[in-house]
């Protein structure tokens, strides 16, 4: 018998990529975890991540970070986001979304573009949302979704969410099954926390149907949009022909989030050390960029001792750097 062995060698290691950020035109059918992974390859790093989860079905911005950009990720996160999505009014599911299995077909027969404005219009601005229940969301330290595929009823609270924009470009009455549908073609802009695919749900009990979506593209992320994107096929074509992953270097994916500060040599070293400097005068937090163009910390005003000072939260360039 012929033993299997391990002779094949393994393909060498990619040069470690520079510490920056990648805006990914995430494919359809990848989960946020298959990008890192590419990655992680790509990069010839383990030191990757996300900003922001996208579901399997969704497409179009995903921000990554390589090296120390991972630190920023947590800030990235919390940005705005903008969606091209595509809700389908008169079918429900139990994801809210095309990859779920169908729960209700009562149709979208009677459903008039005046109240389609009127529903839309209440579900923009200040909200309470309740998540969907196939979400990341932890109930007693398990995922939600993972207590929903094992057949658990998932009950989760309302939260406050803002829907900065929603607005319908387009609807189109349609057959699913010989149910009638009225697909919506909608832009939203979203704070962090918010699923289109909840609002899509309730857009549809608004209007005493059921909704759901069936298309979801993700085209921006704070400062971080689509035309910067590129896809896994482009990334990998370019690191073969330059040999390194090239990134967006720190202090530019800064200057796309965060209002930014140029300190002074003296600052830079200061806050290499993690000391306080003089306020910045902005509200939220600030990037710190040095006179040699490269981001030194992450600063927040704050008072100390009865004075004004900056604190930097995150310091990302080593003392006397």
């Amino acid at each position: 018998m012929t033993t299997a062995t391990s002779d094949t060698p393994r393909p060498p290691r990619r040069p470690t990529a520079p510490d920056g950020l990648l805006v990914v035109d995430k494919p359809a059918g990848w989960t946020s975890h298959d990008v890192v992974g590419r990655v992680r390859r790509l990069a010839g790093t383990r030191r990757v991540g996300h900003a922001g989860t996208l579901d399997p079905m969704a497409t179009g911005v995903l921000v990554v970070g390589v090296g120390r950009a991972t630190r920023l990720l947590t800030y990235v996160v919390g940005a705005d986001k903008a969606y091209d999505a595509t809700v389908r009014l008169g079918v429900g599911t139990t994801t809210d979304d095309a990859e779920g299995e169908v729960t209700a077909r009562p149709g979208a027969a009677g459903v008039t573009d005046d109240a389609v404005r009127r529903a839309v219009a209440d579900l923009t601005g200040d909200i309470l949302q309740v998540p969907t229940a196939v979400s990341a969301i932890k109930v007693d330290g398990r995922r939600a979704y993972a207590r929903v595929r094992a057949g658990e009823e998932v009950e989760l609270a309302a939260r406050p969410v803002t829907v900065h924009r929603f607005e319908v470009l387009a609807a189109r009455p349609g057959d699913a099954d010989g149910v009638p549908v009225l697909d919506l073609d909608v832009e939203v802009v979203v704070s962090s926390g918010t699923y289109v695919r909840a609002l899509a749900r309730d857009l549809g009990a608004a209007l005493g149907t059921a909704g759901h979506l069936t298309a979801l593209r993700r085209t921006r992320v704070g400062g971080h949009a689509l035309a910067a994107a590129r896809t896994l096929e482009q990334l990998e074509a370019q690191a073969d022909a330059d040999g390194v992953l090239a990134t967006i270097p720190l202090a530019e994916a800064a200057r796309a989030t965060f209002p930014v500060r140029e300190v002074t040599a003296a600052e830079a070293a200061d806050l290499g050390f993690g000391r306080w400097v003089a306020p910045t005068g902005a509200p939220g937090t600030v990037a710190a960029v040095s006179p040699a163009g490269e981001l030194v910390a992450l600063l927040e005003d704050a008072r100390r001792r009865g004075e004004d000072l900056a604190r930097p939260v995150l310091v990302l360039a080593p003392a006397g750097g």
